[in-house]
C-alpha cells in the first residue's frame, strides 16, 4: 500500500472534502505564494525590509513543504497536526509584519490563510479520530 493509499484508509470528518480538491487549491495558492514570499525575499535581498521580515516567510515555506513528508511519507499524523499548526503561526506572523511595509502581500494571502485555518482544523480532528 503507498502513503497516498493509506492515507485513504484513514477515518476522516464527513466535512472532509474530496481528494480531488486538493491539486487545484494547492495550485492556485502555491501561484500565490510564489508571487507575493518572492517579493518578500527580493525586498528583503534588496534590503528594502528588514530580514527579521522574511524569517516568518522562510519558516512557513519550511513547515509548509514538511506537512506533505510528515502526513504522507512518514505517515505520522500527530507530527503533521504539530506542522500545521506551525504554517498556520508562521503564516499569521507573517502577514502581520508585512502588513506595514506592502500590504498587497498581507492582502494575496488571505486565501492561503483561509485554506491553512480549514487544514488545520481537518488535520487536527483526522488526528483525534485515528489516535
Amino acid at each position: 500500500m503507498n502513503t497516498y493509499q493509506s492515507y485513504q484508509t484513514l477515518i476522516k470528518p464527513s466535512w472532509s472534502p474530496p481528494s480531488w480538491v486538493f491539486g487545484p487549491v494547492w495550485t492556485v495558492l502555491y501561484v500565490l505564494i510564489a508571487v507575493s514570499f518572492g517579493k518578500v525575499f527580493w525586498m528583503a535581498a534588496q534590503k528594502e525590509i528588514p530580514l527579521m521580515v522574511a524569517l516568518p516567510f522562510a519558516l512557513n515555506l519550511i513547515f509548509n513543504f514538511s506537512f506533505t513528508w510528515l502526513q504522507f511519507g512518514l505517515q505520522n499524523n500527530t507530527l503533521a497536526a504539530i506542522d500545521i499548526l506551525l504554517v498556520l503561526a508562521t503564516l499569521v506572523w507573517a502577514l502581520v509584519v508585512i502588513y506595514p511595509y506592502i500590504s498587497w502581500v498581507a492582502f494575496i494571502n488571505v486565501p492561503y490563510l483561509l485554506w491553512v485555518s480549514f487544514a488545520t482544523i481537518l488535520q487536527l480532528t483526522i488526528t483525534y479520530l485515528n489516535s
